[in-house]
């Protein structure tokens, strides 16, 4: 049922959202979260602004690949994933 479906979504997205949230003040940490929906909606949240966060975490990629580290197939999906946001 899509309502159903809508209702779980939303409510995953709260409690998810609440857990950045805390990770963030709990533990001193830079947290970024970006959520797709199905209906193809983006949602969005940042201890800083999300671009900042995207920014270093790129710029992190970045580092790892100059130092010649085999990247695992995690890491590649997400440094494409950032290519895409920033084009």
């Amino acid at each position: 049922n899509l309502n159903s479906k809508q209702v779980t979504f939303s409510k995953r997205q709260n409690g998810l959202l609440k857990k950045a949230k805390e990770l963030s003040i709990l533990c001193d940490a830079e947290v970024g979260v970006i959520i797709f929906s199905s209906s193809g909606k983006v949602y969005q949240w940042s201890s800083t602004s999300i671009e900042y966060t995207l920014s270093r975490y790129s710029k992190g990629m970045e580092e790892d690949h100059s130092q010649e580290h085999p990247f695992d197939e995690q890491q590649v999906e997400g440094y494409i994933y950032i290519d895409i946001l920033f084009a």
